[in-house]
């Protein structure tokens, strides 16, 4: 089975009411993007506000923020066109963030991505923002609010420094028990972890050795260290647990693992050696929320094949985790599939992606695009 030969680019859903504190959340993520270029898609007609660009709603238009970062306010018929423009080799992106409308039904975004055909696209998980002051009036104004949550992959309970410690606790219950399996983190101003999203790049950007200063590089130079004093201890808002192994994992046990993962746990990443189940490949895998992936990967020649997990979310128990991986590993075995091992690795064959269609032979921007993507270099 042959390996994708580009890299996927994951897509974020961003949702929450009006005055949730969506656009706060994205513009922390275009601050702190540490060297990732971010594409945005608004689905708003509205105007908008972002840091140092203001996006006038008006579909069809892209534009630059200045920091390598685009910006597209599309209507949600047109989301596969924009997705392939941003997709484009050239614009070099890391992430996409569709920011939904205050009122726009998620469920609906994320049906239409993981309907797309696109392959060089990756579902990166529902966020859905809840104002924590306002909870309960917006439950009671837009009942919907429960739908919602029910299908988010990740929640942030926002705005929490202003409501009391005992009202947090009431409306994170809450919140936790209408968006179960959800990882549901507290937040002030929109400030997450970006990496509970994506990995951040090396910086500085490996062909931009020489660049001009970005928004994002003023704002760490103000903030001296590189954080400000409410970023500085974003990661105690969840808990990352690490798994090696140098045993090969059994794939029916650990689809099983993978099937009943626990509240709480939002993101999956790394790669996993099945053993005799696939002596040629290792299986990267991406897991956000109750999207599952694996990706097919040749052993480089020479290369210790090794288990590397990490597991992403809020409130969960690492012992238990690393206990559940560790039953995951297979007894030892014969060095060749079978019948057995085969039927097992079907498991895994159910959540292989297809492959993306060549380099060469993928539509090349017209005019106008590359105009947009020099704009965005500029």
């Amino acid at each position: 089975m042959t390996p994708p030969r580009t890299q996927q680019i994951p897509v974020v859903v961003l949702a929450g009411f009006l005055g949730s504190g969506k656009t706060t959340l994205l513009n922390h993520l275009l601050r702190n993007r540490a060297g990732t270029r971010i594409g945005v898609i608004v689905n708003d007609f509205g105007s908008i506000e972002i840091d140092a660009m203001t996006v006038a709603g008006q579909v069809g238009s892209t534009v630059s923020l200045g920091n390598g970062c685009l910006c597209c306010a599309v209507d949600a018929s047109e989301l596969d066109t924009f997705l392939e423009t941003l997709t484009r080799p050239s614009t070099r992106l890391g992430l996409i963030v569709i920011e939904a409308s205050g009122l726009a039904e998620p469920q609906e975004l994320v049906r239409m991505l993981l309907a797309s055909e696109n392959p060089h696209i990756l579902y990166g998980g529902l966020v859905e923002v809840v104002d924590a002051a306002e909870f309960d009036g917006v439950r009671e104004r837009h009942p919907e609010i429960d739908r919602h949550l029910a299908v988010a992959d990740l929640v942030v309970l926002n705005k929490t420094d202003r409501v009391a410690e005992a009202e947090q606790e009431r409306l994170r219950a809450a919140v936790v028990e209408l968006s179960a399996p959800a990882a549901v983190i507290s937040a002030v101003h929109g400030r997450i972890d970006p990496e509970l999203l994506f990995d951040p790049a090396l910086r500085p950007d490996a062909d931009e050795k020489t660049r001009q200063l970005t928004f994002e590089d003023l704002l760490r130079e103000e903030a001296g260290d590189g954080h400000d004093d409410h970023a500085g201890h974003l990661h105690a808002a969840y808990e990352s647990v690490d798994f090696t192994s140098d045993v090969p994992l059994d794939p029916r046990r650990f689809i099983a693992f993978l099937d009943s993962r626990p509240e709480g746990l939002y993101r999956i990443k790394g790669f996993a050696d099945f053993g005799a189940g696939d002596r040629d490949n290792r299986y990267a895998l991406h897991a956000v929320g109750r999207f599952l992936r694996f990706v097919p990967q040749p052993w480089a020649r020479g290369e210790q094949r090794l288990t590397q997990l990490v597991l992403i979310g809020a409130g969960i128990d690492a012992e238990a985790l690393r206990a559940g991986l560790t039953a995951c590993r297979a007894e030892p075995g014969p060095e060749t599939p079978d019948t057995e091992t085969e039927r097992a690795m079907w498991g895994v064959f159910r959540y292989v992606q297809q492959e993306p269609e060549p380099e060469d032979v993928r539509q090349e921007p017209e005019p106008e695009d590359v105009r947009e993507e020099a704009a965005a270099e500029a």
